[in-house]
């Protein structure tokens, strides 16, 4: 379907950003004109001055708002039909004109960090700085680990050489992998990562095999340059924590967010004591699929066979409104705002953006793009994504500019909250039991999927990066026993551990934005917490709850989920999350 053909209603209103493509130029060409040889130099050495550093951030904050509107409309455009090279020419063009001006106030932390403790106390404690006090505090506890103005002049020349392994890695797992054919469905057809999942998830047991070894086979050939690029990075990582004198990479990573590495090792602790659960229910796969033998290429085997819910997409939407009804009236009255008022591009055209997110910057509403088919998964998008879009909108409506925008450690927090409460209405409201099923499944997989699998990720980019801060050289052989014995470890006895598994560390992208990964499986911990209080505590939870999702980035994210009633420094999230994922695993033996 070409876009022409879709119904406004369905399309998101980017007007509400800017009018037409005119006023957008016309934007740009001001913003051009006004800061891109504006003279910035004249706060340079001034930020010590209560006056001048408030003016130099307000100035910071107005040039931010102005570029990010500029931006957001490009990318939506973009997104929308990347075929029209309009819309990629201006997202190229103002990517172009950010780079350029925040390159001239690149100055400002360096400044800060600089000034005596007295001075930038003084600033935090100052009413007038009220809404940059947490960016400023940020500084203040940064400056153990800021260099002098001259070596982080080097360390700033450096980066663009120190950050290329990521691009490195995607030129080998993109333009030389050199995937096979196989078969699926009776076809012989070219191989990709996306079909991979596919035939994982729909494929026979023959099918399963061949696609699991040949595309496993296509990464061992490649292995020496993988691991080496993997080891060059963590060398990098290594590098910086020494420089910067951090005790470890995992520390100076989780600094970044302003986030205690406790958080980390809780995580780690409580899901090895919850891999008895993990064992019993990878045994269970086996049981209920029937198989002789249960390889690692078997696990994403649906257990439940037609039970999909297929709805078109008002009913669909309506359906999300209903399910997330215990989060009351005015979050329900949101969600209807954002149908009816054009935050949602819904329907797939040709040469749209595939996949689904949310965006939005201060001075717009949230937006949100779809794909939208009829099927379980999309319904639960549409839940997911405006869990995002709200959480977007509460903490700009409350939040000032400086504080308004939330972390990555949190953003999957608002998005994992509803489609659990979804998950259970839909539980609650059907007879029919195998859509009982069907939904309990859904659930321990995205348990399994989130929660323990990301963190056997987490841990091995811990052990990894140990290895390497005790000089340790990280091989191949190295790696993939390290990996190889974290898959015995999580899954158990009641599956084979294929020996290609060994090397499924190599294909990982998100291991080159390293201890990145840990933040899924806490996202879903933390929001099984807080679904568990909403359903027990009721309004008292909801206004906690709200509370969190208004508070943007105003304080450090651990201290901003303490106010959901999460805290993440203790066990009893963690604790939480485990039994529930025992409660469904026994409802799901109970149905059989």
């Amino acid at each position: 379907m070409e876009r022409k053909d879709i119904p406004e209603n369905l399309k998101w209103k980017t007007s509400d950003i800017f009018e037409s493509d005119e006023a957008w130029e016309k934007e740009f060409k001001a913003v051009e004109s006004e800061y891109s040889n504006y003279d910035f130099t004249v706060f340079k050495g001034t930020l010590g001055d209560n006056a001048k550093l408030l003016e130099c951030l307000r100035l910071n904050d107005e040039l931010s708002r102005r570029l990010e509107r500029l931006y957001l409309y490009a990318h939506m455009r973009h997104d929308e039909d990347v075929r029209i090279g309009k819309y990629t020419s201006s997202n190229a063009m103002v990517s172009a004109l950010i780079t350029k001006i925040f390159a001239q106030l690149a100055f400002i932390e360096p400044e800060l960090t600089a000034l005596p403790d007295e001075v930038l106390n003084g600033f935090i404690a100052d009413a007038d700085f009220a809404e940059y006090d947490y960016r400023l505090k940020k500084v203040a506890d940064s400056k153990a680990h800021v260099l002098s103005e001259a070596e982080e002049k080097i360390l700033a020349l450096g980066g663009d050489v120190m950050r290329d392994f990521q691009g490195v890695f995607s030129m080998l797992n993109n333009a030389n992998l050199n995937l096979p054919k196989a078969k699926f469905q009776g076809t012989e057809m070219q191989m990709s990562h996306g079909m991979y999942g596919v035939v994982l998830h729909t494929g026979n047991a023959e099918e399963r095999k061949e696609w699991f070894e040949k595309y496993y086979q296509a990464f061992i050939n490649l292995i020496d340059a993988i691991a080496q690029t993997y080891y060059s990075n963590v060398k990098k990582d290594v590098f910086y924590k020494t420089v910067r004198k951090y005790d470890s990479c995992m520390a100076k990573a989780m600094d970044g967010e302003d986030v205690s590495p406790v958080v980390y090792e809780q995580l780690v602790k409580s899901i090895h004591d919850a891999f008895p659960i993990m064992h019993e229910y990878i045994s269970l796969r086996k049981e209920v699929t029937g198989l002789k033998e249960q390889h690692m290429y078997d696990i994403y085997v649906p257990l439940v066979d037609n039970a999909e819910i297929k709805l078109p997409f008002d009913k669909a939407y309506d359906l999300v409104i209903e399910g997330l009804a215990p989060l009351g009236k005015g979050y329900q009255e949101l969600l209807r705002k954002g149908k009816d008022e054009g935050w949602i591009d819904v329907c797939e055209n040709e040469g749209k953006r595939s996949g689904a997110y949310s965006t939005g910057v201060y001075d717009t509403h949230p937006y949100v793009l779809l794909n939208y088919q009829e099927t379980t998964n999309d319904i639960f998008t549409i839940a997911h994504e405006m869990g995002h879009a709200l959480h977007t909108y509460k903490s700009n409506e409350t939040q000032p500019y400086s504080k308004a925008n939330y972390t990555i450690f949190l953003a999957e927090i608002a998005s994992t909250v509803n489609e659990v409460l979804l998950l259970k209405h839909l539980y609650k409201n059907t007879d029919d039991k195998n859509v009982k099923k069907y939904l309990l499944n859904y659930y321990m997989d995205m348990i399994r999927a989130t929660m323990f699998r990301q963190t056997q990720f987490a841990e091995f980019e811990q052990i990894a990066h140990a290895k390497a801060e005790q000089g340790e050289p990280l091989t191949k052989d190295v790696l993939n026993q390290v990996y190889y014995q974290l898959n015995k470890d999580y899954y158990g006895d009641g599956i084979i551990h294929d020996p290609q598994i060994a090397y499924e560390w190599a294909r990982i992208p998100h291991f080159y934005t390293s201890f990145y990964v840990y933040k899924y499986a806490t996202g879903i911990i933390s929001a099984i917490s807080i679904v568990k209080r909403i359903l027990t505590e009721g309004d008292k939870a909801v206004e906690e709850y709200f509370e969190f999702l208004s508070s943007g980035g105003c304080t450090d994210p651990v201290s901003i989920l303490k106010k959901a009633g999460v805290d993440l420094t203790t066990s009893a999230p963690f604790e939480a999350a485990m039994d529930e994922f025992k409660a469904t695993l026994n409802e799901f033996k109970s149905l059989l």
